[in-house]
């Protein structure tokens, strides 16, 4: 009996959710950062900011003068983050209507993200997206490398960058693995 108990609640301590980063009035933002495509010459302006209620509000324009087109926020871990078992991350948003990215980075120093896009819908979303689905992309372009499987994860990105100069806006509550 004490067996099937300990394995019971090892199961269950082994599913339970991993926080990356949950937006609140407290949450400090030093170690998000806004890239746009100002890094090669276009026009994009993007930030991020928390709101009264103490969500993060990823925000700005796209446009696509001098070849621009994106802006992204992206959150640097302080310390590598050990998501071994994890199977799937849960994004807590509401966003405008749009198609956005959603990118992990399990070494900075490879320089390339693994990538999926997700659409939003004007109401809050629990996205749900599997860890084996992120594929390997480098400036956009997918690398012939295998999808997404490693034990750490260094940093997060959320990216807009849907070729059409627009208005964007996008409300994150948490970002957790499971």
């Amino acid at each position: 009996m004490r067996t099937l108990l300990f394995i019971t609640l090892l199961i269950a301590t082994s599913m339970q959710a991993q926080t990356i980063f949950k937006f609140s009035t407290n949450a400090q933002l030093n170690n998000w950062y806004v890239v746009n495509d100002g890094v090669m010459g276009g026009r994009s302006m993007g930030s991020i900011k928390q709101d009264q209620q103490g969500y993060g509000v990823f925000a700005g324009s796209i446009s696509l003068e001098n070849n621009g087109g994106f802006s992204s926020v992206r959150y640097r871990l302080a310390e590598p983050l050990n998501i071994e078992g994890a199977t799937k991350v849960v994004l807590k948003i509401k966003a405008d209507g749009k198609n956005y990215q959603f990118r992990l980075t399990d070494q900075i120093r490879n320089r390339y993200s693994y990538i999926t896009t997700f659409s939003t819908n004007g109401v809050w979303q629990e996205i749900v997206i599997p860890l084996n689905s992120f594929t390997p992309s480098f400036r956009g372009r997918p690398l012939n490398l295998p999808n997404f499987n490693a034990d750490i994860l260094e940093e997060i990105t959320f990216l807009i960058a849907n070729k059409k100069a627009e208005d964007f806006e996008l409300l994150i509550d948490s970002i957790t693995l499971h």
